[in-house]
């Protein structure tokens, strides 16, 4: 997931890095909302947590690896928003001290795993909601299904730009195969981490879990 330079023509790695500077400015700004003298630690803890994890590679496949992606986890514990921009700080910094991930490509990097990967692994957290207040049964579920789609998705992402501005000379065809049938084992390891982290985060220190604290909101409100 980490697409390295030259996969995509210049065209196309500008337009998806301006898209990127889009989606972190308003997460920036909508993100004070969510941050106070209790949560700010627990997103620096978030961004530590997702950077350490993305070192860590597991087999998917013989001589295939994958790795924590952390969009639905970050969004899960600490908020959208604010889950974005843990995920984009992570990917700045594998991007410039380990050149995980080509500096060309940091734009469309940051739109699928930090903007695509963390809403799309949200809203789908937010409509099992019901389900993850029910039981810890119920949040391990939600928490593994968002990790699962979070990835296929963000692997998506990937082929609309490749599909908009391709240069590694590799058909669409080939290379969605590729990607999404990879993707899907690798999402299940992605289920797996996020379910178990935030399931003893939950176990914790419930208060901390930004996807519960809307749900009381929301009863409070009621």
């Amino acid at each position: 997931m980490h697409m390295s330079d030259g996969l995509l023509d210049a065209r196309t790695a500008v337009l998806f890095a301006v898209v990127a500077i889009a989606g972190l400015a308003v997460a920036l700004v909508r993100a004070r909302a969510d941050l106070d003298d209790r949560t700010a630690p627990m997103a620096g803890l978030v961004a530590a947590f997702v950077f350490a994890a993305q070192m860590i590679n597991f087999p998917v496949l013989p001589g295939v690896s994958g790795h924590l992606l952390g969009g639905a986890l970050a969004a899960i514990l600490a908020g959208p928003r604010v889950g974005a921009l843990c995920v984009a700080i992570v990917l700045v910094v594998q991007s410039l001290l380990f050149a995980d991930g080509g500096l060309t490509m940091l734009g469309a990097n940051i739109t699928n795993m930090a903007l695509i990967g963390t809403a799309v692994g949200y809203l789908v957290a937010l409509a099992l909601r019901k389900l993850a207040t029910r039981s810890r049964a119920g949040l391990l579920a939600t928490a593994f299904i968002a990790g699962w789609v979070n990835t296929v998705l963000a692997s998506c992402g990937f082929l609309l730009e490749y599909a908009i501005g391709g240069a590694a000379g590799f058909g669409l065809a080939t290379v969605s195969v590729a990607m999404i049938g990879v993707h899907c084992l690798i999402g299940l390891g992605e289920g797996l981490i996020t379910a178990a982290t935030v399931g003893a985060v939950a176990s914790a220190r419930p208060d901390l879990v930004h996807l519960l604290r809307g749900a009381r909101r929301e009863e409070v409100a009621r």
